[in-house]
């Protein structure tokens, strides 16, 4: 019984360490893949590479998201707003929602879920077939090659999808409001316009920017430190995505709270 009760804390321990080790060799890549960005001529061909897979993965499937999703609100929102004899401010909240925290989760969460998992077993493929270790024999660093394009490719393609969600919820919510439930058009417009900052649409951009580098960040260290053999990539792609939720998650809450404080929020 004695020998249980010290090995629980000494595991907990044990686990604790590797996981602050995981989160240093994690910021090292991305520091890593940032420190030769000025060197563009030799990762802008990747770049495009990778900015066009990721379009092309994501943008259909953020679009058949965000519809149903700003009509869903736009429903919820509206009945409990016709209760209450504010039928007209359904868009201003529609679009707040949007804006302020919908667009910048989905947009990162569908470049982890569809093309951080491409991007890590891709990058585990290349581990097991001691690509990048070949790559470091001829004097290249992997990092620089392949992560670097990838972290940046991430960034670009989430902050388009963040005004694609904007933009394709919005028209979800406004068929569903304005056509079904019969609100003025500029009743459905004017009060997001009042209730919304020019600043709103910025660190909603920003953040998805943000959470692009560490959904690409989390891919490639996953993929390139993962085990040998296929059970080992399939098991990195699940942990790319989890850490990257919870990472997103989490710096999202830092950012809204930092937001909030220098900007408070109109009423």
């Amino acid at each position: 019984m004695a020998l249980s009760l010290t090995a629980v804390p000494d595991l907990a321990r044990r686990r604790a360490s590797r996981a602050l080790d995981e989160t240093g060799l994690l910021c090292v890549t991305f520091l890593e893949g940032l420190r030769r960005t000025w060197d563009v001529r030799q990762w802008w061909g990747e770049f495009i590479e990778q900015c066009w897979f990721l379009a092309r993965v994501t943008s259909v499937p953020v679009m058949l998201i965000a519809i149903p999703l700003g009509a869903t609100i736009s429903l919820q929102v509206g009945d409990i707003a016709r209760q209450l004899g504010a039928a007209s401010a359904t868009g201003a909240l529609l679009i707040a929602a949007m804006v302020q925290q919908v667009a910048p989760l989905a947009a990162a969460l569908l470049v982890s879920g569809v093309g951080g998992s491409a991007i890590t077993s891709d990058m585990g493929a290349r581990n097991i077939r001691d690509e990048l270790a070949a790559m470091e024999v001829m004097g290249i660093n992997p990092i620089h090659r392949l992560v670097t394009p990838r972290l940046w490719a991430a960034s670009t393609v989430s902050l388009l999808l963040a005004s694609v969600v904007i933009l394709a919820g919005t028209l979800g919510g406004y068929y569903f409001n304005v056509i079904q439930q019969g609100v003025s058009p500029g009743a459905f417009f004017d009060g997001a316009t009042t209730l919304l900052q020019f600043p709103d649409l910025l660190i909603t951009l920003f953040k998805a920017w943000v959470f692009g580098f560490i959904a690409a960040a989390v891919a490639c260290y996953m993929g390139m430190n993962c085990d040998y053999g296929p059970v080992g990539v399939g098991r990195a792609v699940n942990r790319a995505v989890v850490v990257t939720s919870i990472v997103v998650f989490a710096s999202n809450y830092v950012l809204t709270t930092i937001y909030q404080v220098l900007f408070p929020p109109r009423f």
